[in-house]
């Protein structure tokens, strides 16, 4: 950004206040937050409370105060005006996309004062893409947390720069598994997680030893969870399978430590923390083809480039399954890695090997704080630790 000071940058994060449980989302910020902060960066983080990502009018305005210098109600310090040598003193304001992709005149706003924002973008507002397309061209620059976003809001030609700074992850111990395998899926309990879907698969594999649990609120949508415990009791899975809500701490990490396999079939998904965080403990991962799920499950792998020719590239530490409304190709996929111990190895192995490769938050913020100091190149979607798209734009499998 022209005029700022990267002797000692500063960062107002502005994040949404209306996501309470533990999503990607908020996990990605308040990492970032703290890797930003290990960097010597300063960070204020201000929960702007709406309904986003489209608030009311009062809402909106409230995030109009916030913009330009962070004065509103005293909520994070206001901005220091300028310094002798005509430098801009004051922090670089970042807005989680939740809240900016929805506010496009508030963001128009702030760029016509000469402060415009940047936005932290988690995914595409697909639902109203008329709003994004205004936001995006009002900000200083656009962080995707994933390639495949960067990719998306790429082919609508936004004006904006684009850098990519994938989700980092925290080290953690091989999970020791269990036996009989058991597997599990740590995801709020929401339709687009499609818990109800894995029932189904599951229900097909009663034939079988194994147990599973399901980590994750079910506060966020307390009719869909309803349904998921419902369905477990309908298809004969109780016994089998295990609602634990939310869980943090070391509950979370029992329940990491016991896993043999992990499970994320969201019906769309911008990248899946949850998938890197598998890994990072040696467990595979099963996720759903077609969505940023599958960039995640190759984060730790070296990339078929790295095959000499002729040869397979490395084994993947699970894999991606062609899903729609039918069960049965999960089912299958579940059945051949329960009845397959060398298959069960193979994805084992692959995963504690992408456990060694995968980034720290430190990447992460460093290539945030890059970014926004204007030392890293725009326009990238796909930085140096990802796995590079092929020319069909799918990842490798």
């Amino acid at each position: 950004m022209p005029g700022f000071r990267t002797d000692r940058p500063s960062v107002r994060l502005l994040v949404p206040g209306n996501v309470r449980h533990n999503s990607g989302g908020n996990a990605y910020n308040a990492a970032l937050a703290r890797g930003l902060t290990v960097l010597g960066t300063d960070v204020a983080v201000c929960l702007v409370d709406g309904h986003w990502p489209v608030g009311s009018g009062e809402e909106r305005r409230r995030l109009a105060g916030l913009l330009p210098d962070g004065d509103s109600n005293g909520d994070v310090d206001s901005a220091a005006g300028g310094t002798s040598d005509g430098t801009v003193a004051g922090p670089v304001t970042i807005v989680d996309g939740l809240v900016a992709l929805g506010a496009p005149q508030e963001l128009e706003a702030a760029a016509a004062a000469g402060r415009p924002a940047w936005i932290l973008l988690h995914m595409p507002l697909d639902a109203h893409p008329d709003l994004e397309e205004r936001a995006l061209a009002a900000a200083a620059g656009v962080i995707c947390t994933s390639s495949t976003t960067a990719a998306a809001i790429g082919a609508r030609r936004c004006p904006a720069p684009i850098h990519v700074a994938l989700p980092g992850t925290d080290s953690a111990p091989p999970a020791a598994g269990s036996d009989p395998p058991h597997l599990v899926a740590v995801a709020a309990l929401l339709p687009n997680k499609d818990q109800l879907l894995l029932l189904e698969a599951f229900a097909g594999l009663t034939d079988l030893t194994w147990t599973a649990a399901l980590v994750g609120s079910d506060s966020a949508d307390p009719a869909y969870a309803r349904a998921v415990r419902s369905a477990i009791g309908r298809l004969g899975l109780t016994g089998r399978v295990t609602v634990h809500g939310e869980l943090s701490g070391a509950a979370l990490n029992d329940a990491w430590h016991r896993a043999d396999l992990s499970l994320l079939i969201s019906q769309a998904e911008a990248y899946g923390m949850v998938v890197t965080e598998s890994l990072a403990r040696g467990i595979p991962v099963v996720v759903r083809d077609g969505t940023g799920a599958v960039e995640a499950l190759a984060a730790g792998s070296p990339g078929v480039a790295a095959a000499p020719e002729g040869v397979a590239g490395p084994a993947l530490p699970g894999t991606a399954v062609v899903l729609g409304a039918d069960p049965s190709p999960l089912e299958g996929v579940l059945r051949g890695w329960l009845t397959d111990p060398d298959l069960r190895a193979q994805w084992r192995g692959a995963a504690l090997a992408a456990r060694n490769r995968l980034p720290g938050w430190d990447v992460t913020a460093r290539t945030v704080l890059d970014a926004i100091a204007g030392d890293g190149p725009g326009n990238r979607t796909a930085p140096a630790h990802s796995v590079a798209v092929r020319a069909d734009g799918q990842w490798p499998l």
